[in-house]
C-alpha cells in the first residue's frame, strides 16, 4: 500500500452526489503488469473502459465517491486525474484553442488584384509568412519541396481531409480520431454541441473547429494551382485528432495520439495546444487542494511518458509556446485554471505559478517550443517567451503589427478553412463569396476553396514543423519499419536550430507593446510590457532564431 496523500478530513468527491458515475484517467505505476493494474482499479471501485498499455494510462469509470483516495492506496497505481461526470457536460464556456486567435481586423475585405507570377499559387501574395522563412517558388520549393514518404502528424481538433487544398496530401489510411464528442445534455448545457454522427465519434477526416485544418494547411497544402501552398507542399498529412470540437484537449487522447505516432512511423508532430484543464501543472502549489496536486502530477507524468515513447521511436516533437504574453521562466499568475470543470461548481481560481510548474506538452522533455513573429519580424505581442524555454521562432501572425496599431487581417496567417463551417457560421453570401474580412475564396475551374486569417503561436508551430519535415525529406534515410523516411529527432532539432536566422533581442530589451482593440464602438488602448533576455544567438523572444526553410535544405 502507498501512503495516502489526502487528509482524513478530505470530503468525498462532489461529482458523485446522487450516486453519479465519474470518469478518471489513471496512471499505472511504471513497469507494473497491466493485469495487476486493472485488478487494482477494480479494488478501488473502478472499471477500466480504455487502456493504453504502451505507457500505462487508462480511462476509468467509477461510482465510488472515494475513488481517488482508494486508488492511491493501491501500490500498482501512481496517479489519478478526474475527467468528468458521465452523461453531463458541466457549464463551461465554449473554449477556443487560444482566444487571441479570434482577433478580427477592422480593415475592408481583402481584395486580390492581378495574376500570380509563374509557379506561384493564386493567394501567394497574402503569404508574408512564407516569404519570411523563404518557403517560396524561388526559395525552398526549388531545392526541396518535401517527400511524400515523410509523415507529419497533426495532433489537433481534426483535419478536413476533403478540403481541396489538403486532400492531395492527406493520408486517410493512417489518420485516426482519438476523441469522442461530448454533446449537449438534457439541461441544455453544452461542450461540443450535438453529435454530428450517431456514435459521437467523428470520421478521421473531419474538423468541426477549424483549428486543425488551418495548422495542416500551413504545413503541407500542395502546389496545385489553387489557393496557397504550405511550407512542405509534398509531404503527407496524418490527422491524429486529440482535441474536442470545443477546443479542449484532454489527457487520454493526447497520450493515445502520441503513442500511435510512435508506433506508426510518424516523422514530425505538431502540438498547438496545452493539456486541459491546467495551463500550468504544479505538484506542490499550496493554492491547490491535494486532489488538484495529484491531478496535475498525473498529467505531467502521463504526458511525459507518451512524449518519451514517441521520441524514442523517431518522432520529432514540436509545440506552440503559448499565447499568454508572459515569460515562462519567471513567476507568473494563473487565474484561468482549471479551465474545464470536472465536477459541478468547480471554478477557476487565482494562484501564483513558480517557474518549476510546467505547461504540457510545450515544457515536456524532447519538445521544441516555438514562439511567434509578425510581418515586421518582431515577436508577436501575445506570444509567450523565455530564455531557455523558446527553441526557435516562426511566423504566427500579429494583426496589430501595423502602422496604426489597429488589427488588420492581412497581418494574420492565411490557411485552409472548411467550407462546411463557413456555411454553418453564415460567413458566405448566396453566391459563395465570403462576407467577412478574415475569409478569402480561391477557385480553380468549378472547384472552390476557402482560407481564413488567424494568429497565434498555434500558427507559428506548424511553420517550424514544415521546416522539420523538409529536413527529414532532405537528409532522412529509409525507415526499415514502414519503407518511408526517418531521421533522428535530435538531428532534426540540430538542423532546425542551426539553420534558423539568428535575431537579437530588441533595443531596448524591455518592450511596451501597444495596440488598440474594439470595445463596442470605441477603440481601447491596450499595453503589455515584456523583457527579452539572452544573446543574439539564443534569447527568450526568438530562441536560436526564426526558422528558415531554404537554409535548412541547402
Amino acid at each position: 500500500m502507498t501512503a495516502l496523500a489526502f487528509p482524513a478530513s478530505a470530503a468525498p468527491n462532489p461529482g458523485h452526489a446522487n450516486g453519479e458515475e465519474s470518469e478518471y484517467v489513471v496512471l499505472y505505476r511504471e513497469g507494473v503488469q497491466p493485469g495487476k493494474a486493472r485488478q487494482a482499479v477494480k479494488e478501488a471501485g473502478g472499471k477500466v473502459v480504455h487502456e493504453n498499455r504502451d505507457v500505462g494510462v487508462a480511462t476509468v469509470r467509477s461510482k465510488n465517491p472515494q475513488f481517488i483516495r482508494a486508488a492511491m492506496r493501491e501500490r500498482e497505481l501512481e496517479g489519478v486525474a478526474h475527467n468528468r461526470i458521465i452523461g453531463k457536460a458541466p457549464k463551461a464556456p465554449k473554449k477556443k484553442v487560444a482566444k487571441v486567435e479570434e482577433t478580427v481586423g477592422d480593415k475592408a475585405t481583402v481584395s486580390l488584384t492581378g495574376k500570380p507570377s509563374k509557379d506561384t499559387e493564386p493567394l501567394a501574395d497574402l503569404q508574408w509568412d512564407m516569404k519570411q522563412i523563404h518557403a517560396t517558388a524561388d526559395g525552398s520549393y526549388q531545392r526541396e519541396p518535401g517527400d511524400k514518404r515523410v509523415l507529419v502528424g497533426i495532433l489537433d481538433t481534426g483535419v478536413d481531409g476533403d478540403h481541396p487544398d489538403i486532400k492531395p496530401n492527406f493520408n486517410r489510411k493512417l489518420s485516426r480520431n482519438f476523441t469522442r464528442d461530448i454533446p449537449t445534455d438534457g439541461n441544455g448545457d453544452e461542450l461540443d454541441g450535438p453529435c454530428e454522427f450517431e456514435s459521437c465519434v467523428d470520421p478521421d477526416d473531419w474538423d468541426d473547429n477549424d483549428h486543425g485544418t488551418h495548422v495542416a494547411s500551413t504545413i503541407a497544402s500542395p502546389r496545385n494551382g489553387l489557393g496557397m501552398a504550405g511550407v512542405a507542399p509534398n509531404v503527407s498529412l496524418v490527422n491524429l485528432r486529440v482535441g474536442q470540437d470545443s477546443g479542449y484537449f484532454f489527457l487520454q487522447p493526447t497520450v493515445d495520439g502520441l503513442t500511435y505516432a510512435g508506433k506508426t512511423g510518424i516523422d514530425v508532430v505538431n502540438m498547438s495546444y496545452y493539456v486541459d484543464p491546467w495551463l500550468w501543472n504544479c505538484v506542490s502549489n499550496p493554492a491547490d487542494s491535494p486532489e488538484a496536486q495529484l491531478e496535475q502530477s498525473t498529467i505531467i507524468k502521463a504526458t511525459q511518458r507518451a512524449l518519451n515513447f514517441a521520441h524514442e521511436r523517431g518522432v520529432t516533437l514540436i509545440s506552440a509556446a503559448g499565447n499568454d504574453f508572459v515569460d515562462y521562466t519567471k513567476t507568473n499568475t494563473d487565474s484561468g485554471s482549471p479551465g474545464f470543470p470536472s465536477v459541478p461548481g468547480e471554478e477557476p481560481y487565482e494562484r501564483t505559478i513558480p517557474p518549476e510548474c510546467v505547461s504540457m506538452p510545450s515544457e515536456g522533455d524532447h519538445v521544441i517550443p516555438v514562439s511567434s513573429t509578425g510581418p515586421s519580424g518582431r515577436k508577436s505581442y501575445y506570444s509567450s517567451f523565455g530564455d531557455g524555454y523558446v527553441a526557435v521562432a516562426a511566423p504566427g501572425g500579429d494583426k496589430v503589427d501595423t502602422a496604426d496599431q489597429r488589427p488588420d487581417d492581412r497581418a494574420g496567417i492565411w490557411a485552409a478553412y472548411p467550407e462546411r463551417l463557413a456555411k454553418a457560421r453564415g460567413e458566405l453570401n448566396a453566391d459563395g463569396t465570403p462576407n467577412v474580412p478574415y475569409l478569402v475564396q480561391s477557385c480553380k475551374a468549378d472547384d472552390c476553396a476557402y482560407y481564413q486569417s488567424i494568429q497565434g503561436t498555434s500558427m507559428a508551430s506548424p511553420h517550424a514543423v514544415g521546416v522539420a519535415a523538409l529536413i527529414v525529406s532532405k537528409y532522412g534515410h529509409r525507415d526499415r519499419h514502414n519503407g518511408g523516411l526517418t531521421l533522428s529527432p535530435r538531428r532534426v532539432e540540430q538542423v532546425l536550430r542551426g539553420t534558423a536566422t539568428a535575431k537579437p533581442c530588441p533595443s531596448p530589451r524591455t518592450v511596451e507593446y501597444v495596440w488598440y482593440a474594439r470595445s463596442g464602438d470605441e477603440w481601447v488602448k491596450r499595453t503589455s510590457t515584456q523583457t527579452c533576455e539572452g544573446s543574439k544567438e539564443r534569447n527568450g523572444f526568438f530562441g536560436n532564431g526564426i526558422v528558415d526553410a531554404l537554409n535548412a535544405v541547402r
